[in-house]
């Protein structure tokens, strides 16, 4: 964003004057080089299902690396998954 933050989000629709999002956290550094993730606007409802932004608002949109999706996917995911699944054995 021009503000500086980066900002992951679902991306719904690109438009010409807007994109369209959900779920949007920002990235927060973290002691020794971590990333953590915060809510972008805390005053957003949970309940809202999309959220219109200006695109000139935006310095660009590219897919994030592997552990950032992961994260993401587990901070919005209603299944939890362990981090080793191994084998199942029935």
């Amino acid at each position: 964003m021009h503000s500086g933050e980066d900002v992951i989000a679902d991306l719904i629709k690109e438009q010409a004057e807007e994109l369209i999002i959900n779920n949007p956290i920002v990235l927060v550094p973290g002691r020794d080089g971590t990333v953590g993730f915060a809510p972008w606007s805390p005053v957003i409802s949970p309940d809202v299902k999309e959220l219109r932004i200006r695109a000139n608002y935006v310095v660009y949109v590219t897919d994030p690396n592997d552990d950032v999706v992961r994260n993401y996917k587990d901070i919005f995911s209603p299944i939890i998954t362990p981090s080793n699944a191994g084998k199942i054995i029935k």
